[in-house]
């Protein structure tokens, strides 16, 4: 009876602390009862936070469980990762990130590029900028750094020419040097409402980020009357505290976003629109 005893016991112990196996990415043996690391990401809604989703499954055969925080506006994402309560968060791209440091007297860093969101010029009244009348009215972003890139977008179109001794971060309104068609100017709004604006049929043209025309229901392809072309410089990144960079999670993490299983969900998913990178 001693000896049955022992032997249920013995027979108990390994069916308690087996449990049942996977393997994971390269070989790696991953048991259903292991507690994943996680990673706190924050993110803007559209595209971000969507890939991201589509970037879980990877993570977790790696090791990791990700924690995605979706925020509505450009301040709160950087004051949560100082704060220490994301890991990164990707939303920005170096230019804004360049900016907010400057502004806000912090060392934020960039981690790796991920993505291009090429800004679209939308047009209830016109099919085409050469359709653009005398005087058209122009709504941009209130937002500093996209002003440079937007009026860089409207030079590259061929309707303004800009002060070519400008840097591209530092580039503004009044550093338009020729204005054939006399374009007036509106550029009080946040990047968020573009959208509300175009659907208003506020001004002539209205310049709206991709993830705010994608998030507000636009298709950028279909419903833009011209695009940012797909070599912009404005990449959107993976941004992180200093010293972070280079840790086991955040290669993880970048990895898989650079992977080609999430190059193809962003090719298919945001047809021209997002634009996938490697940095």
């Amino acid at each position: 009876m001693k000896k049955l005893i022992l032997t249920l016991l013995s027979i108990f112990a390994l069916v308690a602390c087996g449990g049942e196996e996977s393997t994971g990415e390269a070989g790696d043996i991953i048991s259903e009862n292991e507690v994943l690391e996680t990673i706190i990401v924050g993110a803007s809604p559209t595209p971000h936070a969507e890939i991201l989703e589509a970037a879980k499954p990877l993570l977790a055969e790696k090791g990791y469980e990700l924690d995605i925080r979706v925020f509505q506006d450009y301040i709160l994402p950087n004051r949560t990762l100082t704060d220490g309560e994301l890991n990164a968060n990707y939303f920005q791209h170096t230019p804004y990130l360049e900016n907010y440091n400057e502004e806000n007297g912090t060392n934020i860093v960039k981690a790796a590029g991920i993505h291009v969101e090429p800004i679209g010029i939308y047009s209830k009244n016109y099919s085409s900028l050469e359709d653009l009348p005398e005087g058209a009215e122009v709504i941009m972003s209130s937002s500093p750094t996209d002003q440079g890139r937007m009026l860089t977008l409207l030079e590259a179109k061929g309707l303004i020419t800009l002060d070519p001794t400008i840097d591209l971060g530092d580039l503004r309104l009044e550093h338009i040097v020729d204005n054939p068609k006399n374009l007036e100017f509106r550029a009080d709004i946040d990047p968020g409402m573009l959208v509300q604006a175009y659907r208003n049929n506020e001004g002539d043209a209205v310049l709206i980020n991709t993830n705010f025309a994608l998030d507000g229901g636009l298709e950028p392809l279909k419903d833009a009357i011209a695009l940012e072309d797909a070599d912009s410089p404005f990449v959107n990144i993976i941004a992180v505290n200093p010293g972070d960079e280079n840790s086991e999670k955040i290669q993880a993490l970048i990895d898989v976003l650079h992977s080609e299983e999430i190059h193809n969900f962003i090719i298919k998913t945001f047809p021209g629109a997002v634009n996938p990178v490697s940095e």
